[in-house]
């Protein structure tokens, strides 16, 4: 079935046929067309180029919907930085964060695991780094920072924010290690459906919080986002605008386009936006509110035009055992997240699940953009964007050059301060309002791989109702009791707290756990079709069947070499699931 189905996209085959024929006119000669054949229901493919002009727009999307979480990261640090909001450094903070964004979205888009996963700002971090602030420094409200010099002022955030530079950077080489050693790979023979759908279900679930309290500054631009949503992306993807053009020889002749098959999210956010910036020019909004559009006017002022950012550029980090510690858990959380998410991408764009050489390179390029992020100083390392997936299915564009594109994006905006700082004016409501509409769907893809699982088996009932439940009720009530766990060390008492409360963590291990100890046939547990999907995407990798996965202009050098096939990240990795024997094969078992 096509991701795009799952996702509700296309209700009806003949409504799929139907507008398959509308769309491909210009490739009978009948007409012109703006859109390429469909094929599993995308209307480009991972490996396919749309016209530049698309890409841009396409782009645009994916930094639209991944601004708001990367932006919000820092601004919610810098509380906890004792940093003033008049201060120039809120503004340095947001550009760096989206400039290091886009470093890794290209790196992870050609060199990682190669499929269209946007990066930026990881929200696994927050809680550690809060943690990390409030344990190891005073807290603001106790600085007199009225009474300082500027430098002084200066100094007291910048001293915060190297020791969160040294926990992220050291702890990420963790990550890198993980990554590129093959670790991950070997955590794959144990990874099953059970395990990753409540990995991704509490990924959108838990997040149903922060769409919530944007909305509701203003529930009436919230819900109208949500409906144009819905409205576009659902009832008028088929609708498409006639546009005349000017023929080669001479004369017009009128094309077809399917606007709202294209871009819903970034139609719905200028609406709802302008509708914002017409109810503030009017004060119809109050002063102070967040759904006004000059709520962050004064970052936008004091943002200057042009300035790069470059590591190292508060001090030099220093590293501190604790701290490490602390952000170590979030590290942890944020492999297990983006496993998922690789998994959900492949099966959003309608490609083989990711081969292990794949996974490899993806979590150790993820874990080179947190040095990254700890050496620029971004107050949060990086990871991949769930709500940036699901617009995938929702454009039904799956280009990684579209992901290219919005990644250089990241770096212009980056780099022209006031250009980027336009986007913190998004107002919080519609924000809100795309977040509860994304990871809606993001919750939808998870239990979409549901469908390996024998769900008349109340094995498998147990442990998918369990682990969900757990994954939403522990986190919740440690964030009510944050010194509930109490081992007699400080160190392993944050780390246990952190981890606890992150309900992505709690969900998978349970599910990881119970699944892998719970008696259950392997036609129950979903695993003779997930495994041998996962083998055929190892083999097609190795034989070159597949190029999906493969690295740019250097694979077909490396199928030469022998020693090549035993390298964690190359694609001639073979893989941990190799068949044991001929007996194997011929008994139809597949070995761990």
């Amino acid at each position: 079935m096509a991701a795009a189905e799952e996702l509700g996209m296309d209700s009806s085959g003949d409504r799929m046929r139907k507008g398959e024929s509308s769309y491909n006119e210009g490739q009978t000669g009948q007409g012109n067309d703006w859109s390429p054949p469909k094929k599993n229901n995308l209307l480009y493919q991972v490996d396919e180029d749309p016209p530049w002009y698309l890409c841009i727009f396409f782009g645009f999307q994916h930094f639209l919907t991944m601004i708001g979480g990367t932006i919000a990261t820092p601004l919610i640090v810098c509380r906890f930085l004792c940093m003033e909001e008049s201060d120039l450094g809120r503004g340095y903070l947001v550009s760096t964060i989206i400039f290091v964004s886009g470093i890794i979205t290209i790196l992870q888009t050609t060199l990682g695991v190669r499929l269209p996963i946007i990066q930026g700002g990881n929200f696994a971090y927050l809680v550690p780094t809060i943690t990390l602030l409030t344990t190891t420094f005073p807290p603001c409200d106790t600085m007199n920072l009225a009474n300082m010099t500027a430098e002084a002022k200066q100094e007291v955030w910048q001293v915060r924010l190297r020791e969160l530079q040294g926990a992220i950077t050291v702890s990420a080489i963790f990550q890198v290690l993980v990554g590129f050693t093959g670790v991950v790979g070997l955590l794959l023979a144990w990874i099953t459906p059970l395990a990753i759908v409540p990995t991704i279900t509490l990924l959108g679930l838990s997040l149903y919080e922060l769409g919530a309290k944007q909305a509701s500054v203003h529930w009436g631009i919230a819900a109208l986002t949500i409906i144009l949503m819905i409205l576009f992306s659902q009832y008028l993807r088929d609708l498409q605008f006639p546009i005349p053009l000017c023929k080669p020889g001479g004369g017009l002749q009128v094309t077809r386009f399917p606007l709202f098959t294209f871009l819903p999210l970034l139609i719905t956010i200028c609406i709802s936006w302008s509708l914002c910036a017409i109810m503030t020019a009017y004060d119809a909004i109050p002063e102070g509110s967040t759904a006004r559009t000059d709520f962050a006017g004064s970052l936008i002022q004091d943002a200057p035009w042009f300035r790069v950012p470059y590591p190292g550029q508060w001090g030099m980090p220093t590293v501190s055992v604790a701290g490490v510690v602390g952000v170590m858990a979030g590290v942890i959380s944020s492999i297990v997240e983006s496993i998922g998410d690789y998994f959900a991408c492949a099966r959003v764009a309608n490609v083989p699940p990711p081969p292990t050489h794949a996974l490899n390179r993806g979590v150790g390029v993820e874990g080179i953009g947190c040095v990254l992020a700890g050496l620029f100083g971004t107050s949060s390392g990086t990871a991949s964007y769930s709500g940036n997936i699901a617009l995938v299915g929702i454009t039904r564009v799956g280009s990684r050059s579209v992901v290219l594109c919005s990644g250089l994006m990241m770096l212009l905006f980056g780099v022209f301060g006031k250009f980027g700082a336009v986007f913190a004016t998004l107002p919080e409501p519609v924000l809100g309002g795309v977040l509860i509409f994304v990871f809606s769907v993001v919750t939808a893809i998870g239990l979409s791989t549901l469908q390996y699982v024998d769900l008349t088996s109340s094995r498998n009932l147990l442990i998918l109702g369990f682990s969900i439940f757990m994954g939403m009720a522990l986190p919740t009530w440690l964030q009510r009791h944050p010194d509930a766990i109490k081992t007699g060390s400080i160190m392993l008492d944050q780390s246990l707290t952190v981890l606890l409360q992150t309900s992505m963590f709690v969900g998978g291990f349970l599910g990881f756990f119970l699944d892998n100890t719970v008696p259950g046939t392997d036609e129950e547990r979903g695993l003779v079709s997930w495994h041998e999907n996962l083998r055929q995407a190892d083999s097609s990798a190795v034989s070159g069947a597949s190029s999906i996965y493969d690295l740019p202009y250097i694979t077909t050098h490396l199928r030469k070499l022998k020693w090549a096939r035993y390298m964690p990240v190359f694609p001639t990795f073979e893989g941990f699931r190799r068949r044991s024997s001929a007996k194997d094969s011929e008994s139809g078992n597949i070995p761990l």
